[in-house]
């Protein structure tokens, strides 16, 4: 049985327009209920330990507003275990976070960081928070995840976004193969990052992934068509590949 796949807008970058100028437009609430009209599953936001794009307000807002889920990107630290537990967000994905880093670099080093990850993780589930692990997809990662208890991992699509011909045909069969481990080991997986209109389709064909996580190119494309038709192409896009 083919499942049908979500979509996860990540609204971060209405919130970077929004501190560029300095105000409250435009609004990141308003850009995930627009998301949510369009076709979105859920909204993901990180929020980042400088506040970058996403502040504490935010994360109050879309809590209170939303109807559908969402997806609190966190790094593993005692500041952000404490906001996602106030919050009791639908779901936590814990990603790995460097200050001077534009945008997440790549995945996570589950397996180097069992101890700390293992406290999060317990915390976050014992709250009822769905813990996510943004991860490579790599066997050794995906092991870590089994050992952490995870239910979800998010493999990271950045290097097959950047890669063509065969050096991309052999990221997406690694992509494929961690699905296929995590989903046998009871893991659902999902995926993200770097995903256009022009790259998602053979990600969206895989069949183990569930979800599919994408921010900055929905809210680029916005500025040319509008959000709600750039979620409603990128909904259309996966649902072909089905």
């Amino acid at each position: 049985m083919t499942h049908r796949l979500r979509l996860g807008v990540n609204i971060d970058h209405v919130a970077t327009i929004r501190n560029a100028r300095g105000g409250d437009h435009p609004d990141p609430v308003q850009a995930a209920l627009a998301a949510a009209r369009a076709g979105a599953d859920g909204i993901t936001a990180h929020l980042r330990e400088d506040r970058r794009h996403i502040r504490d307000e935010d994360i109050a807002a879309l809590t209170g507003e939303l109807r559908i889920p969402l997806n609190l990107e966190m790094a593993a630290t005692d500041e952000m275990l404490e906001i996602a537990l106030r919050h009791r967000p639908h779901a936590a994905c814990i990603v790995p976070e460097k200050r001077e880093e534009r945008t997440t670099e790549g995945g996570l080093d589950a397996a180097g960081q069992d101890d700390l990850l293992m406290r999060v993780v317990e915390r976050l589930s014992g709250a009822d928070i769905r813990v996510s692990l943004f991860i490579e997809p790599d066997p050794r990662q995906v092991a870590a995840a089994i050992r952490l208890k995870a239910p979800v991992v998010e493999l990271h699509t950045g290097r097959y976004a950047h890669l063509d011909g065969e050096a991309r045909a052999a990221e997406l069969r690694r992509i494929a193969d961690a699905a296929a481990l995590a989903a046998r080991n009871g893991i659902e997986p999902h995926a993200g990052h770097g995903l256009t209109f022009d790259n998602v389709q053979p990600i969206a064909a895989i069949p183990h992934l569930r979800e599919l996580n994408i921010g900055h190119f929905l809210i680029g494309e916005a500025i040319f068509c509008g959000l709600e038709a750039s979620v409603a192409r990128m909904r259309a896009l996966m649902d072909e590949a089905r």
